[in-house]
């Protein structure tokens, strides 16, 4: 899968966000998913490339403190958020 090239991450207000596409290609602020310092390290890193859900959990294993599984429950969790977003493509 793949972060979708169109979704970007802006600061705002000290949070990073990602804003949503809108019409003709403007941002449309109504619509945004923030991320967290593990949710925008994995976005830094695997942003522009194809990853796996394996890839994320071994990033997040390398970063963190956090063990194997845990790892890959996160990064399944936050792959599907991404997936419900529409932010990622397989």
């Amino acid at each position: 899968m793949k972060i979708r090239e169109e979704f970007k991450v802006r600061e705002m207000a000290g949070e990073h966000v990602v804003v949503m596409p809108g019409r003709g290609g403007a941002a449309d602020m109504t619509r945004i998913v923030s991320l967290n310092p593990s949710s925008m390290y994995l976005w830094e890193k695997l942003r522009g490339r194809e990853f796996t859900a394996a890839d994320a959990a071994l990033l997040l294993t390398e970063r963190y403190e956090v063990d194997a599984d845990t790892a890959r429950k996160d990064a399944g969790r936050w792959i599907a958020s991404l997936a419900e977003c529409g932010i990622v493509e397989e």
